[in-house]
């Protein structure tokens, strides 16, 4: 995974160890839906044959999903107006999708 369990729960403000496999969870399902966006893994590192460490705005829509996932457990959200955020996962991942066929 490319973020870290104590990344994230410091991303969540949670100091408690009883969510832990939750949020582990949202973690590794959050990675697998971006990778599956951008159609290819992430790894530790990043690129083609010039590996790098991976991109720090990666990691972050990896905590963004995870995060809201986390927080709205379910489907759907009652009650409340629920908007995107400006710049958020899919604007993140649009520029390091390879749009070529």
């Amino acid at each position: 995974m490319i973020v870290t369990l104590d990344e994230m729960k410091a991303h969540l403000n949670i100091t408690g160890d009883q969510d832990d496999a939750l949020i582990g969870k949202k973690i590794a399902a959050a990675q697998n839906h971006i990778e599956r966006l951008l159609g290819f893994k992430i790894e530790e590192t990043y690129g083609g044959a010039e590996q790098e460490d991976v991109p720090e705005s990666l990691a972050e829509a990896v905590m963004q999903l995870a995060a809201h996932w986390y927080e709205n457990r379910e489907a759907v959200i009652v009650g409340v107006t629920a908007i995107p955020m400006p710049l958020g996962v899919r604007e993140i991942i649009r520029e390091y999708r390879d749009w070529s066929f």
